[in-house]
């Protein structure tokens, strides 16, 4: 995994593997939340399609849980933003040299 999708995030300093854990479970499961509201979804649209009173009266229920989800979804970006984030400034820190300059880095295009 780390050759893959974090390989640019970190401009050459290690990236501990904690955060690397904590960012696949937390895409793993945005994704896992994304294929059941295209199930939730699907389910809708058939219901609708079908025009039958307790089809239609279920999708109240399926869109509440899609809504659900949603919210699900916006709060683990919300987290992993501030995760990203607190890890980015953590980095930062620790490139500091002692007499409180900071280390200006090279970043490599491409």
């Amino acid at each position: 995994m780390e050759g893959d999708i974090f390989s640019g995030i970190s401009n050459g300093t290690p990236v501990d593997a904690k955060i690397l854990q904590m960012f696949q479970k937390s895409f793993l499961q945005v994704q896992g939340i994304l294929d059941q509201n295209r199930l939730l979804i699907n389910e809708i649209n058939l219901n609708q399609e079908s025009k039958i009173p307790d089809n239609l009266s279920r999708n109240v229920g399926l869109i509440r849980e899609l809504n659900n989800n949603i919210r699900r979804v916006v709060d683990l970006y919300a987290d992993l933003s501030s995760s990203f984030t607190r890890s980015v400034e953590a980095s930062s820190e620790g490139e500091s040299r002692s007499d409180g300059k900071s280390i200006q880095k090279r970043i490599r295009s491409g």
